[in-house]
């Protein structure tokens, strides 16, 4: 079987989670050939990928978001839309359900110039229809600006040649969500969506923070990725989820009930479980397994760590992974010593099955996560963890209804570093209370996360297309 996997902004540019889950899943699944669809930001970074590829990984299509950009309008382009086209487009503009058959059929079928349209009289007619209704203080240069930045990536996106696959399985909803309900246009193929995390409530938090959005369009930017999400949950055969609440989400968004199911992560559990815990030499050294990005919250980390150091002497902090970030990551080296932390090592990507035999505990302070595969595999190295309360994070540090074991940790509010560093110091008060939850959590991981079961879960799923 023929699958295409399509990715936004993660493998194979990146490290991090879903690149990881996107790696492991690929090998496992050797019986069948992969195409990969991906979407990157920025064209510089065209076929510069951070993975060896797997010998079953047969093509790469890459989109890029800033190529739209280099499209230009032909002045002879001219439009004239049927009134479904122009209710459509009206929709659109509005970001609220626009018919995607339709504007698939102008801008993929039929070739609409997206430069062209958005220089148009109909684009201008409707802008300013919509600026009355809802913006009737605000610049009308701001809202064409602002407008156009937001549509011509998606119109761009869905004048992309269509891979020929089997089955298209996207792996988060957003402009990667897209290409997939479009690739059920073109080919009539069915579709399968797998989000880690809720993508449309991860942009609504970065919007709601973001310095870039004036304050007046961020409800239209938030809606914007709603309405990308809403498309492909319309059209997905079956929608997989990680964990219970999430699967809740997507089916507020949206998601008809009877295509949703949870499929949870899965690790090499075998690889971790036989970690020697690391001996007592009057130290106790913490590993974060993230990226240095903002939604990692690194810096409130760091900031954690230090009001620990005022607690106790004897701790190290190991971060462990790379960025993608460098203005971020360099915010937070000069963090660390603007603060003096020389117990702080950035050790940056490294062998973590190796590391670990140097680690006592793992801390994750993320504003967001689905279900974040480094403390799976810190419970099956017999490490507790201290999290922020985000994602199925609770769930994994104290188990859902019916679970038996024991907590695994400790689970604190997200951007709360005195409770942060209250939970870390908990666990650096006894080995003892750390091998008793690092022993509940590789129980927890053994039984519900091993990689075998969620592989053979998703293969059930192709062979039921």
């Amino acid at each position: 079987m023929k699958i295409c996997l399509i990715l936004e902004g993660s493998y194979p540019y990146t490290f991090g989670g879903v690149s990881s889950w996107t790696h492991n899943y690929i090998k496992a699944m050797s019986r069948h050939e992969f195409i990969l669809w991906v979407i990157g930001a920025k064209a510089s970074d065209k076929g510069k990928f951070k993975y060896e590829l797997p010998e079953n990984v047969k093509e790469v299509h890459e989109v890029f978001l800033d190529d739209a950009l280099l499209i230009k309008p032909n002045k002879k382009d001219k439009f004239k839309l049927a009134d479904t086209e122009r209710e459509t487009l009206k929709a659109f503009i509005d970001c609220d359900k626009p018919n995607w058959d339709v504007l698939f059929d102008m801008f993929q079928v039929r070739k609409f110039n997206p430069a062209s349209f958005l220089m148009s009289d109909d684009f201008l007619d409707i802008l300013t229809e919509l600026c009355k209704e809802k913006y009737p203080y605000v610049a009308f240069a701001d809202i064409f600006y602002t407008i156009r930045s937001m549509l011509i990536p998606v119109l761009h996106v869905i004048q992309s040649d269509v891979p020929k696959a089997d089955i298209y399985h996207t792996v988060c909803t957003g402009y990667g969500g897209l290409l997939a309900a479009l690739a059920k246009f073109v080919t009539g193929k069915k579709v399968i969506l797998t989000e880690h995390g809720i993508y449309s409530r991860e942009r609504e938090e970065e919007i709601i923070r973001a310095r870039w959005v004036q304050p007046e369009f961020k409800r239209h930017w938030i809606r914007f990725f709603y309405m990308l999400s809403d498309a492909v949950y319309k059209r997905a055969e079956h929608i997989t989820c990680l964990f219970g609440n999430a699967g809740k989400i997507q089916m507020e968004l949206g998601a008809p009930k009877e295509r949703c199911q949870v499929i949870p992560n899965g690790i090499h559990y075998d690889r971790f479980c036989d970690i020697p815990l690391k001996e007592e030499d009057g130290m106790v050294d913490i590993a974060a397994v993230i990226r240095l990005a903002p939604i990692k919250d690194v810096k409130t980390l760091i900031y954690a760590f230090n009001e620990l150091k005022s607690m106790r002497k004897n701790v190290r902090l190991h971060i462990l992974g790379g960025t993608d970030d460098e203005e971020y990551a360099g915010e937070c080296y000069d963090l660390v010593r603007i603060l003096g932390l020389k117990d702080v090592l950035f050790v940056g990507q490294v062998d973590v099955i190796e590391y670990m035999k140097k680690v006592d505990f793992t801390i994750l302070t993320s504003i967001s996560e689905g279900q974040p595969l480094s403390v799976l595999e810190s419970f099956a190295a017999k490490r507790p963890a201290v999290t922020t309360d985000v994602g199925c994070c609770r769930q994994l540090i104290e188990g859902e209804e019916g679970d038996m074991y024991g907590p695994a940790g400790f689970c604190v509010p997200p951007m709360h570093r005195e409770a942060l560093a209250i939970a870390m110091n908990k666990l650096c008060d006894s080995r003892q209370i750390r091998e008793e939850m690092g022993a509940s959590g590789q129980q927890r991981a053994s039984k519900y996360f091993k990689h075998d079961l969620m592989i053979k879960r998703y293969a059930s799923l192709y062979r039921g297309i």
